[in-house]
């Protein structure tokens, strides 16, 4: 079995379509059961943000997990193949691992070492596990590019020199409306996102922070946090009338600011929601900037351009990654042989048992104290006949072609590996005896 990964993001495919493309909720749910039950598949996690759509899948065949999983993303997004292929990136083995831990690192996130995606990476885990299609195989992976992205983070300057995306907005909003302290803000959601986005602002000095939400609880909850103030959903407009920044971060699948209850003036909208949350139509009026997810591609690039280090934390978090990358591989080819090193020393310990049984019972009158001597003697034999070619074969197993080695194992000792302390027995009819024996 492989790991393979299955996506598209914002380095492949236009934010429109990471729009139509994202999954959520029981749609996301149905996907990861319909990826694990496809008969190529044994394992499945879903990576769903509003950068990118990832199928993470272990995999007993290659072409055929991709045809599958590439269909079944087009199914349960809605999307025509003919249009998702294009944008699709596939990622196998070990360039899957890599892809995972640079992922998780922030190399591969639309600003440069954000860390909001070690949460969301964290949540998708959270799922799989719950609706119980993930194993021990994508549970280690996932665990361990969580690792390797927290020590990113903890040992390079990655997050300075990659701004998180509400950071890099507000540095487009203090292009627009000059220094933001003393502005009014007006946040519009209560999920995590918003939660970042209203304590990014009461860092940066703004005082007067104001939360609108449908669930008007969850508003008053995160307005106390920044000592903010809570305003009921019903008064979204006159909010609007009011506030010079707004940062609109909902799950609404259709738009929640439309243009109409826009006063044209000098205002600044940070869209980070996906599905949008503000009319595009809002950018026609007089005075009245609007960046979104799209638009903050080229603007993020900017932003990350005046951050000194920049290049160095990159180099320095790629050699974290590669790093981590080579130790993972190692380790697991190494533990693919395992079980067939402790087939091979119990098979052997199962012959040398039954052959000791045999000369007991030829020879009931050999003395005590012979036969123990016989038996270590015997035991030693077959342990210094097995040393050599079972650390060979670990040592072998960390390379690429690794798995050949035991499976050659396997062939030659006919070996079960997946029942190491009863290796499957072998019968054969003994020629001078007529009986049968075991292990043979």
């Amino acid at each position: 079995m492989s790991v393979l990964v299955v996506g598209l993001s914002h380095r492949t495919a236009p934010v429109a379509l990471l729009e139509r493309v994202s999954v959520s909720g029981d749609a996301l749910a149905k996907l990861l059961h319909a990826v694990q039950q496809d008969a190529c598949v044994s394992e499945a996690m879903v990576v769903s943000t509003c950068n990118r759509v990832e199928i993470y899948a272990e995999v007993d065949r290659f072409h055929a997990a991709v045809t599958a999983i590439s269909e079944l993303l087009g199914i349960h997004s809605g999307v025509p193949m003919e249009q998702l292929s294009n944008h699709l990136y596939v990622h196998y083995e070990d360039r899957a691992v890599e892809h995972l831990f640079s992922v998780g690192s922030g190399l591969d996130s639309m600003v440069l070492g954000e860390g909001q995606i070690l949460g969301q990476v964290r949540s998708a885990l959270k799922l799989a596990q719950e609706e119980g299609t993930l194993g021990p195989t994508l549970n280690e992976l996932v665990q361990q590019a969580l690792r390797v992205g927290k020590r990113s983070h903890a040992e390079t300057g990655i997050d300075r020199a990659g701004a998180s995306l509400v950071g890099v907005g507000l540095t487009l909003a203090e292009r627009v409306l000059g220094p933001i302290q003393g502005r009014r803000a007006l946040v519009v959601g209560a999920g995590s996102m918003s939660a970042l986005s209203a304590a990014t602002l009461q860092r940066a000095g703004v005082t007067d922070i104001v939360v609108v939400n449908r669930t008007h609880e969850r508003a008053v909850r995160l307005a106390q946090q920044v000592d903010g103030r809570a305003a009921e959903f019903g008064d979204l407009a006159r909010e609007l009338a009011q506030a010079d920044l707004v940062i609109s971060c909902t799950g609404a699948t259709d738009v929640v600011i439309t243009a109409d209850m826009v006063t044209a003036r000098e205002m600044f909208f940070l869209d980070l929601a996906l599905p949008h949350d503000v009319d595009p139509a809002v950018r026609q009026l007089p005075g009245v900037t609007l960046v979104d997810l799209e638009s903050m591609q080229d603007g993020a690039a900017d932003a990350d351009t005046d951050d000194g280090g920049r290049a160095e934390a990159v180099t320095a978090v790629r050699a974290i990654v590669a790093d981590e990358v080579a130790a993972y591989l190692s380790a697991e080819r190494a533990a693919r042989v395992t079980p067939t090193v402790v087939a091979l020393r119990s098979k052997a310990a199962n012959v040398v048992e039954a052959e000791l049984g045999r000369l007991v019972a030829r020879v009931p009158e050999l003395d005590g104290r012979v036969r123990d001597e016989v038996t270590q003697t015997i035991r030693r034999v077959v342990d210094k006949l097995l040393h050599e070619p079972t650390v060979r074969v670990k040592q072998l197993a960390e390379s690429p072609a690794g798995d050949h080695y035991a499976e050659a194992l396997r062939e030659l000792f006919d070996l079960d590996p997946k029942v190491p302390r009863a290796v499957r027995s072998i019968e054969r009819t003994d020629a001078e005896t007529g009986k049968k024996e075991v292990g043979r």
